[in-house]
């Protein structure tokens, strides 16, 4: 298969939620918060877990898909999504290669090759580092709030990237995300709810 068939943005860009989710200390004073202020305290996430809910809803099937399972992140460059229900599914990025199991299939692609991947992911990996040049280089952003509760709106600088994806609304409180919405260029959607876990907790819920 194909490298480019691994990666439906549905699928692995709600990741982009995973390290964002995670547990971590800190904030700036709610006077002049910004994109600097808020990758300055999310960049104090260096690791951490959390549980997912995630409803996508498909238009041209007019139904919405409930999954859920668990996101996990360590800096610099590592995340995974571990879907559980309805099926199971390990979507893994560390460094330059993807990797996703499905059942007993497991797939790498390597995201030089996709382009559109690629930026998707430096993206992300911005966002959980704190990463404020990063962000500004592939996305026009905005933030509201404050840092006790803040909102972050992505909307992709790349034509061809703004034609997968729309735009990811991004709230959260401190340094942990606690929900993501994304909106995909032919219309269908997802809403993921972020729970975070405790540093002791178990490795599935």
């Amino acid at each position: 298969m194909r490298a480019a068939k691994l990666l439906d943005p549905a699928t692995f860009l709600s990741p982009v939620l995973l390290a964002l989710a995670l547990v971590a200390c800190g904030a700036a004073h709610a006077a002049g918060f910004d994109l600097q202020a808020l990758t300055q305290q999310l960049a104090q996430v260096h690791s951490g877990q959390a549980q997912f809910v995630e409803d996508r809803r498909i238009e041209q099937l007019d139904r919405t898909i409930r999954s859920s399972g668990l996101l996990s992140f360590s800096a610099p460059d590592t995340f995974v999504r571990e879907t559980l229900k309805p099926r199971h599914e390990r979507m893994a990025v560390v460094g330059n290669q993807l990797t996703l199991t499905r059942g007993d299939r497991t797939q790498t692609a390597l995201l030089d090759s996709v382009p559109e991947a690629a930026v998707i992911v430096e993206a992300i990996r911005g966002t959980l580092t704190g990463n404020r040049e990063t962000l500004e280089r592939y996305f026009d952003t905005n933030v509201q709030g404050s840092a006790e509760q803040w909102e972050l709106d992505l909307v992709p600088r790349e034509p061809r990237l703004r034609g997968q994806v729309a735009s990811l609304h991004l709230t959260g409180r401190r340094a942990q995300v606690r929900e993501v919405r994304m909106t995909l260029a032919g219309g269908d959607s997802s809403v993921m709810r972020i729970e975070p876990l405790p540093v002791d907790a178990p490795g599935r819920p």
